[in-house]
């Protein structure tokens, strides 16, 4: 699934696309991927307005339309968002086209079908997506440690399920929780309740500087971001420790580990990431690889 630093390079790549064109035409072919209104009324309002910009919100895309009605994206696992000519090949599983002036289509496909779209009318309350649910924002100039602690410090569940808590921080997913963590030098089982003051101070300041990094290594040029379909993501060289179980930490040179928590894969280092085992207390079972 994308997380914010792969959203927030979308938004960078497709919104001067398509910023001041005006839909002329909604072609949809899956109408199950239309969450709100129905398909058809989806259709009926998106035509004729014009986009006047595109903003994020952790892991969702927004179009703001010019009479401040508000398309929201939601990616999923597989979605994937393209703006190109008319001419350029279709993607398979292509289920949404927007054909907008002046020669352009913006073309939304999704293997598994999971992405979903809303569109919000002005002064209609979001009660659909459940975008108002999110936690800050980790690039906000409030996010802080001390927001932190107010949201996850009484905790008792592992700080990685922790982060991953979108009601919490808006946008992180499995990939960069591993990174953050790792770089805040923090164990992804360690309970919340356990970390202290100058570890809640680390990680405030660890995860901006994380995905700030990744967005900018994330950088492509429109051209590229078309040819590639939107999957050529540049950071994959620069993980430290995600998909790296069993290979060298790149500081200390031991062994990276990998375990489950709550269900989702996790790496880190033993040496550089310790944790006391009397902290070791879960509600859930972790299994260790």
């Amino acid at each position: 699934m994308p997380e914010l630093p792969e959203v927030e390079t979308i938004k960078r790549i497709i919104e001067p696309q398509i910023k001041g064109r005006r839909i002329e035409k909604a072609v949809l072919r899956r109408p199950e991927i239309i969450a709100c209104p129905t398909a058809d009324s989806f259709c009926e309002q998106a035509e004729n307005r014009t986009v006047t910009g595109m903003e994020r919100r952790g892991k969702f895309l927004i179009f703001c339309l010019d009479n401040e009605s508000r398309i929201i994206l939601h990616l999923r696992m597989t979605g994937c968002l393209l703006a190109a000519p008319p001419d350029f090949p279709e993607e398979k599983h292509t289920h949404l086209i927007f054909r907008l002036s002046g020669g352009i289509e913006l073309r939304f496909s999704d293997t598994r079908r999971f992405g979903r779209f809303w569109l919000i009318e002005k002064g209609e309350a979001d009660t659909y997506s459940g975008m108002e649910k999110l936690g800050r924002e980790p690039l906000a100039p409030d996010f802080t440690a001390d927001y932190l602690m107010d949201k996850l410090a009484k905790r008792r569940k592992a700080i990685k399920e922790c982060l991953l808590d979108q009601t919490a921080v808006a946008g992180i997913g499995n990939i960069y929780s591993d990174e953050i963590l790792f770089a805040a030098r923090i164990h992804p089982a360690r309970p919340a309740i356990t970390l202290t003051l100058d570890e809640w101070k680390r990680l405030a300041a660890v995860i901006p500087e994380r995905l700030t990094f990744f967005i900018d290594k994330n950088r492509i040029t429109p051209e590229e971001y078309l040819m590639t379909k939107g999957r050529d993501y540049r950071n994959t060289p620069y993980l430290q420790v995600y998909g790296h179980g069993g290979g060298p930490c790149p500081v200390c040179g031991n062994t990276l580990c990998r375990i489950v928590i709550g269900g989702r894969s996790s790496v880190y280092c033993p040496s550089c990431q310790p944790q006391n085992k009397e902290e070791i207390f879960f509600f859930h079972k972790t299994f260790i690889f």
